[in-house]
């Protein structure tokens, strides 16, 4: 079997636990006013839930990719994707916003496992030359999983309330442990060896001292905060305008997940185009675009398209980040990808509080312009080091 086909059974194997557990990273946004009446508590207190699945989901990197790499990566995937279902089960019973806040960390727990390991997995196979293209088509099912828990959390709630959205949520992640379950049998096994704490600590520090290392995951966090923070506060920004509620949040949502569709979608035929280092830029450009649309949006369709362009834009950065972190130690990338996951979701878990505070000293117009601004000014430092160089050069 050549390198291609091999690749693509394994994005099929891979496609539907990183679609669930991306499914879950998104699944409350949209829910914030409705379970903060439901549960008691205000809605600044539910929008943490956002960051109440990010910091978990960042802080068991550190362990789960050297685990993933001593213990292998799929098999790590398949517990914790079996612990998802259950998680996501228990979160449809909360009674009050403190369960549901400590069952959506040990949700964020269970989903760390997921995508990080499932692109160091791709990346151990797929060859250099390609890698960026098969990983954005991997990314494309991570994205897919943002919308659908970002709409139709939206969408769907109304007619079967949230926590009927947690029970669908679920039945997703029970599908993807039979996916890994069954269908790894087809796949060749990874090799295993013991798991050393020590070693895996001294790669961490190996792979930190390295210059570029440092600012791949220093502008992966960055980026993480600047654009997930914003998300738990569609839904009450589009309300205080008048605009739209918790359906067009959720659609705004969804429309930045297909941003990232349409870039993966494209992204063979841009890299070929105009390299990494100007894709890298344009996004910024993109970003800073959209931004200006959530500041100034005078109806809902201009919100919802803005979350298109900021998904378009948004994954010209990440992915070209993403895959710059999988060349960064090709011995260990399960621990590479790891400290990439850790970081992107230590900005997300930030990013809400940051930016929950700059709308109410600053107001939202001067806050949506900040971020994009800083976005392009991330995307034009990135691009500027070049991204075409191997990653010894930078």
């Amino acid at each position: 079997m050549n390198s291609d086909s091999t690749v693509r059974r394994l994005i099929g194997l891979l496609a539907l636990a990183v679609f669930s557990g991306a499914l879950v990273t998104r699944l409350t946004d949209p829910l914030v006013a409705v379970l903060a009446r439901d549960l008691g508590g205000s809605t600044a207190r539910a929008a943490l839930l956002a960051s109440a699945f990010a910091l978990p989901f960042a802080l068991i990197q550190p362990i789960l990719g050297p685990v993933g790499d001593a213990l292998g990566k799929r098999f790590v995937m398949t517990v914790a994707i079996g612990l998802l279902t259950l998680l996501l089960a228990a979160c449809s019973t909360a009674s009050d916003l403190d369960t549901l806040m400590v069952l959506r960390a040990l949700t964020g727990l269970a989903a760390g496992g997921l995508t990080p390991l499932a692109i160091a997995l791709l990346a151990d196979t797929a060859p250099a030359e390609g890698r960026q293209v098969a990983l954005s088509r991997l990314v494309a099912f991570a994205i897919s999983g943002q919308i659908a828990g970002g709409s139709f959390s939206g969408l769907l709630e109304p007619y079967i309330g949230w926590r009927g959205v947690m029970l669908c949520a679920s039945f997703v992640a029970a599908l993807g442990f039979a996916s890994l379950v069954l269908g790894g049998r087809r796949i060749a096994k990874e090799p295993r060896r013991r798991f050393d704490p020590a070693g895996a600590m001294a790669g961490y520090v190996q792979i930190m001292r390295m210059p570029a290392a440092r600012v791949l995951y220093f502008s992966v966090a960055v980026e993480g905060a600047l654009v997930f923070g914003s998300f738990p506060y569609f839904s009450l920004e589009l309300h205080d305008r008048g605009i739209g509620a918790t359906a067009e949040a959720g659609l705004a949502v969804a429309a930045f997940g297909a941003g990232g569709l349409i870039y993966a979608a494209l992204a063979k035929r841009v890299l070929r185009w105009m390299g990494q280092d100007r894709m890298v830029i344009l996004g910024g450009v993109l970003c800073l675009t959209a931004y200006t649309g959530f500041a100034f949006a005078p109806i809902a369709a201009v919100f919802i398209g803005s979350g298109l362009m900021l998904g378009i834009g948004m994954f010209m950065i990440h992915n070209s980040i993403q895959t710059r972190v999988t060349e960064v130690a090709p011995h260990a990338r399960g621990t590479a990808v790891a400290l990439h996951a850790f970081h992107f979701f230590l900005g997300q878990t930030a990013g809400p509080a940051v930016f929950g505070q700059m709308l109410r000293y600053a107001g939202s117009r001067p806050t949506f312009l900040c971020g994009g601004l800083c976005l392009l000014a991330l995307a034009s430092m990135l691009g500027r080091r070049g991204f075409d160089r191997p990653v010894a050069a930078n």
